[in-house]
């Protein structure tokens, strides 16, 4: 049986991410260095700089299993995927989502049909483990979620199988063995560095982001600039993170803020995007 006809949907996130830079793209697009070979995402979540640049190599990686998971089913076997999606959106009710956020499916694609559902079904998208690896967030207020979207997630299949990309779970430092000249291309999106009590989402999973991982981020970045590596990051403005950068060039980004508690103190916040000197 042949497959569906791709409908021409341009290629973007499939998932909904905290911090994810679909909005910010605009802003980003004068500093993406204008050649590279090889484009690297340490920190990969939704994967926005990713689609839009539709590098014709890249390595994704990413700490989180089951994100890493449903990246390669939806490169791999998007059409059961898709089915199994159809069955979520269906089913989908107050009960059926706290069913489903206990359980632990055995196969590959019905961890990443869980994985998709929760995430689209979620509060704000944030994804968040407990100290146990158990997802944890409570159901968001949608009326009608889209939980199965066909058309993006065969563009975004697509997109994966047709360029030379490789999906592994691995840290952040897993960079350093293969980036290793100006024909690569690294973007880093850690956990941002929290500037208040209030705006701490660094535990994404388990694996709490500390202010030593901050740091040890800078050096990586300092070392791949030193290679001729082309590097770009991500994170909150903040004196701290100004300090691990400032001998590289620092850009003020305008961001909307969309997780907060108090909907009064959602709205733009300053963050920013370090370039190395040889990026732009």
């Amino acid at each position: 049986m042949s497959s569906p006809a791709l409908k021409q949907v341009p290629p973007r996130p499939f998932l909904k991410w905290a911090g994810g830079k679909n909005r910010l793209i605009p802003q980003y697009q004068p500093y993406f260095p204008k050649s590279f070979n090889t484009y690297y995402e340490p920190f990969l979540g939704g994967g926005a700089v990713f689609f839009h640049l539709q590098p014709q190599s890249a390595v994704l990686t990413d700490i989180n299993p089951e994100l890493i998971n449903a990246y390669c089913c939806v490169r791999d076997n998007v059409e059961e995927l898709i089915e199994r999606l159809q069955e979520h959106q269906q089913k989908h009710s107050n009960d059926y989502y706290y069913e489903r956020r206990k359980l632990t499916p055995d196969t590959e694609i019905e961890r990443a049909a869980r994985f998709i559902y929760l995430n689209r079904t979620c509060f704000n998208g944030l994804y968040r483990e407990n100290s146990q690896g158990e997802f944890n967030v409570p159901i968001g207020r949608y009326k009608n979620p889209q939980i199965c979207n066909p058309e993006l997630l065969r563009s975004a299949s697509a997109t994966l199988r047709m360029r030379n990309v490789k999906i592994e779970k691995k840290s952040f430092e897993y960079v350093l063995d293969f980036a290793n000249s100006s024909d690569d291309f690294v973007y880093f999106d850690p956990p941002y560095y929290p500037v208040s009590s209030t705006s701490n989402f660094t535990a994404y999973s388990r694996d709490f982001f500390s202010k030593n991982d901050q740091t040890k981020l800078g050096e990586i970045f300092v070392e791949l600039a030193g290679r001729g590596v082309k590097v770009m990051l991500s994170n909150s403005d903040y004196d701290f993170i100004r300090d691990l950068y400032s001998q590289f060039k620092i850009h003020k980004i305008s961001a909307a803020r969309f997780i907060n508690s108090n909907g009064k103190k959602r709205g733009n916040v300053s963050e920013i995007l370090v370039a190395s000197r040889d990026c732009c």
